[in-house]
């Protein structure tokens, strides 16, 4: 038997069916990993606390590439499809998996980790070593930045 390959892949689920299809991937065995942070809401005059998917619509699976049977994934209730690139899976590094969970586990986790008009300084892409100011991040829309470029 060859040996154990495993790695994390990103899962694309259904709108708000991320809870669904994680439980039904691990009621199947599957390892998987769908960060979240807890936040509280209002409803009717009266507080509660939620997880808030820190990628809405997304989890992370563990599977070997070798030994694992993933043609159940695609069919799982709540699942789309495996991410793919250029026709095969794209791993996800061990090394971001774990510091997405270290960052939840040391974080207050009820607070939100950026708060509005503080600064930050992005590090990848078009914009690198630009600073900006954080302006919103509230769930339901994608972080807004507010860049100074000129």
């Amino acid at each position: 038997m060859p040996e154990l390959e495993l790695r994390w892949y990103l899962i694309h689920c259904k709108p708000r069916e991320d809870e669904r299809a994680l439980e039904h991937l691990e009621r199947q065995g599957f390892e998987c990993f769908r960060p979240a942070r807890k936040i509280e809401r209002r409803r009717d005059g009266r507080k509660y606390t939620t997880a808030d998917p820190l990628f809405p619509r997304y989890l992370f699976i563990h599977l070997d590439s070798v030994n694992d049977n993933w043609y159940p994934i695609s069919s799982t209730r709540g699942v789309i499809r495996i991410v793919w690139f250029n026709e095969h899976p794209l791993p996800v590094r061990d090394e971001v998996i774990e510091g997405i969970r270290i960052r939840l586990g040391g974080a207050n986790l009820t607070e939100p980790y950026l708060k509005p008009g503080e600064r930050v300084q992005i590090t990848e892409g078009a914009f690198k070593q630009l600073e900006a100011i954080f302006l919103t991040n509230d769930g339901d829309e994608r972080v807004v930045l507010l860049l100074n470029i000129l």
